[in-house]
């Protein structure tokens, strides 16, 4: 019997490169996290769920994506990382398998004025560009149509060493508008409103907020600066006078022994008031610049920013300012019949950027759209229009809830995009809710079972159809689906808006009933916010809370941001006969060692810097005498250790009871947030977690019958589960008199809704338009409208 011959061929043994197709995370202890270990696959897509506060961001973004960005960092050298952000190794055993992270969160885009969409996104660099080369008459360089440079122009002689001085003249052309410096708006101040001018200046005749007669600083100053009559009523001032009192250019001036400088009125609260942000003011600061100070288009540049020169420079009978001003789809058309082979690879490139933005949703957006304006949901957006056209590969993208603001009919686009940027090689990383997008991902982490101190834990991974079949929070509530309501409320009055042509409106005329609620819906870009904010504007007896970022820095936390600490400090201080500000870290009671931030922080320049807890205070940030001062047998940093619930029972009844403080904690626990800290900083606070903090607040200032509250996309940050107590505490806020107009594309609220609203059909001038009006059940019938679609699909009818 012979044996056959032949060749047999073997595969080749894997390559041991390939072995390392997984991400592995051991021992992550970030904020609540519970020595958490989870193995993530390369090149997928994974979801992180689980209710709101349960530990996602400190897994994906405080310890994946900050680690990978750290070690980034380290590859360069020291001196350029000492112009880096220095970052701390997250608290973690083993991170293996870790490739660069590129991070798209919600982080609003800064609201700096001169900040547009085209200055974030280098498509008005690009336009620059090619009006620079193409546009005629030819005016100069890109820099000559950049509304945030000015033209300048200077000379002079310069000496160096024993050598002859030689002049010199400097010149620079910039596309800045002179009148308004690039901003688009001029102020025109009141003057009513910041003094009353048959007073004189010992009489009290400011009006200004903080400007007392004893303060040397203000009223002072302009009573003893020798350029005015003190006593004169300001009506009776000379023509002088007036000048030096409202534009007096800048003098010292000696008031009671110090050395001060004098300067007009109107320059003064512009420095003072104007330069600031207005979101960072104080209400009643707020309150005096909304009143005194007018916003109006600069009448020089009609608004576009620019200087006269620039707006003549064409092409195709186009400005720069026309180019900028249209909606990027129609923009996009415009650049794609430019011919010009001299500026090709250009053209290219701002056609890609331009198509990108269409692509993902946002073509009904203008390149001079201020980022201060977009939504949670666009800025996140518009910041992955620079990452769909990249050839990078192997690359870990993190998502921070990529489908905030979108209506169902977008949600689709959005997760193929995911998906495309997964198909091409890379690891996607997506912090979620939305049921439709965790049914896509090819992995799924679901954490809790709970939140804050109940969460941190891995309750399970795997595939989407082993969590519905898991028993976790998540799997239960995967599939739930709201019936629309059958009985609505009857409305007690209509809040007429007539005309409304905001943005892109077009002569809106609806009615908002009052005393139920209603539910304003439509595909994004549609007109939603313009119809709301810019129709119900925010004042006495409107309540409005959208999802601009609350302010404070790690010293704030939920008990200073509500005013709950006011009334407990206060208790404190009437039962031990002491001052309320012995009670405050930030005041007479701070621990004298670390200043009452509970931790010592060490500079390292390039380096990540050490924070150690405070020795003397051991972290509770008070002085030890304070601490010997009780209230219902606790001290006052055991009240801040305490939970929202622990704290409503606290000082609910017995010998602690303090109703002011009650009543904010009963809000507190209204909006789901009975888990977090009393002290716990604000900067750890999920996003979901800080727009329900807002809401809290913002209810506990005003209440009662006739109150309109405006919510802007409240289910933002929110699980499955949670929805159905937010819809409870709408029902509460309605039954207690209040009206509750809520902007929403979530359908379980419009299920919920007594009257929904539904603007569109499209988004920029394909919408501004109201399609629907009527009960939800009138909506899923007569299947009009997008909306109505997605909701009868939603709702299985």
């Amino acid at each position: 019997m012979s044996k056959a011959t032949g060749t047999h061929t073997r595969s080749p043994a894997p390559h041991v490169a390939d072995s390392h197709d997984l991400i592995r995370v051991h021992g992550a202890r970030e904020n609540n996290l519970k020595d958490v270990s989870v193995e993530l696959p390369k090149r997928r897509l994974t979801v992180f769920t689980g209710v709101s506060g349960s530990g996602k961001s400190s897994l994906v973004f405080d310890t994946i994506a900050a680690e990978s960005q750290r070690m980034i960092n380290e590859t360069y050298s020291a001196f350029v990382q000492g112009f880096m952000p220095a970052l701390a190794r997250p608290e973690v055993d083993v991170l293996d398998g870790l490739t660069t992270a590129i991070i798209v969160d919600q982080q609003r885009m800064g609201s700096d004025p001169r900040s547009t969409v085209g200055t974030v996104t280098d498509a008005h660099a690009m336009l620059r560009i090619l009006f620079s080369r193409l546009g005629e008459p030819h005016i100069g360089p890109p820099s000559a149509y950049s509304f945030n440079t000015a033209s300048i122009r200077s000379s002079g002689a310069i000496a160096i060493g024993n050598k002859k001085a030689v002049k010199a003249t400097y010149h620079r052309t910039g596309g800045m508008c002179p009148r308004c410096e690039g901003r688009g708006s001029v102020s025109d101040i009141d003057l009513t409103q910041l003094y009353d001018d048959s007073k004189s200046i010992a009489e009290g005749a400011f009006t200004i907020p903080g400007w007392k007669s004893d303060n040397v600083w203000t009223v002072g100053l302009y009573a003893q600066s020798g350029f005015l009559d003190p006593d004169k009523p300001i009506r009776r001032f000379t023509k002088k006078e007036m000048r030096d009192f409202l534009y007096g250019e800048p003098t010292k001036v000696k008031v009671n022994g110090v050395n001060l400088t004098y300067e007009g009125l109107i320059p003064k609260i512009q420095k003072s008031f104007l330069a600031k942000d207005k979101e960072s003011m104080q209400p009643h600061i707020r309150a005096f610049v909304e009143r005194a100070v007018a916003f109006t288009t600069c009448p020089e540049c009609a608004g576009t920013r620019l200087s006269e020169g620039a707006r003549s420079s064409k092409i195709k009978k186009i400005s720069i300012a026309d180019a900028c001003a249209m909606e990027i789809r129609d923009l996009s058309t415009w650049v794609r019949g430019l011919d010009e082979p001299s500026v090709a690879p250009l053209l290219t490139a701002l056609q890609q950027s331009l198509d990108s933005f269409v692509e993902i949703g946002l073509g009904y957006l203008a390149l001079d759209r201020p980022t201060g304006t977009l939504s949670g949901g666009e800025a996140q957006r518009v910041k992955m229009i620079r990452h769909l056209g990249s050839s990078l590969t192997d690359t870990t993208y993190v998502f921070d809830e990529p489908t905030i603001g979108l209506h169902p009919h977008d949600i689709e686009r959005m997760n193929q995009l995911l998906l495309r940027l997964r198909d091409k090689g890379n690891t996607v990383l997506v912090v979620e809710h939305k049921p439709e997008t965790i049914a896509i991902a090819d992995h799924v982490v679901d954490l809790g079972p709970g939140a804050g101190a109940e969460g941190g834990t891995v309750c399970f991974e795997g595939t989407v159809d082993g969590l519905r079949a898991g028993g976790t929070v998540t799997g239960r509530h995967l599939d739930d689906r709201a019936a629309v309501k059958k009985t609505v409320r009857e409305a007690t009055g209509a809040l007429e808006i007539r005309g409304a042509n905001a943005h892109n409106l077009q002569d809106v005329d609806v009615d908002i009933p009052l005393g139920v609620l209603t539910v304003v819906t439509g595909v994004a870009g549609s007109g939603k916010s313009s119809l709301v904010h810019g129709s119900i504007p925010a004042g006495e007896g409107v309540v409005s809370v959208d999802q601009s970022p609350i302010r404070g820095s790690r010293r704030s936390n939920p008990a200073t941001y509500t005013g709950l600490l006011d009334p407990i400090r206060k208790a404190f201080a009437k039962a031990n006969g002491v001052k309320p500000a012995l009670f405050s870290a930030n005041s007479e009671g701070a621990c004298p060692h670390c200043n009452g931030a509970g931790v010592i922080y060490t500079d390292l320049a390039m380096m990540a810097g050490v924070s150690t807890t405070c020795e003397e205070c051991e972290g509770r940030r008070f002085d030890t005498s304070v601490l010997e001062y009780r209230f219902g047998g606790r001290d006052i940093s055991e009240v801040l250790a305490m939970s929202v619930t622990e704290a409503e029972e606290f000082f609910g009844a017995g010998e602690a009871r303090t109703p002011a403080a009650h009543k904010v904690l009963q809000r507190l626990v209204d909006v789901g947030l009975g888990y977090i800290s009393l002290g716990q900083p604000l900067t750890t606070l999920s996003g979901g977690e800080r727009q329900r903090l807002k809401l809290a607040a913002h209810l506990a200032d005003k209440g009662g019958d006739g109150v309109i509250c405006v919510l802007d996309e409240p289910t933002a940050g929110l699980h499955l589960a949670d929805v159905q107590q937010l819809l409870g505490l709408l029902d509460r806020l309605v039954d207690s008199g209040r009206t509750v107009i809520v902007v929403e594309h979530h359908q379980a609220v419009m299920a919920h809704a007594d009257w929904i609203i539904d603007l569109g059909p499209g988004a920029g001038h394909d919408g501004g338009r109201v399609v629907f009006e009527g009960t939800p059940a009138d909506l899923v019938a007569a299947r009009s409208t997008l909306t109505g679609e997605h909701l009868a699909a939603y709702v299985g009818a």
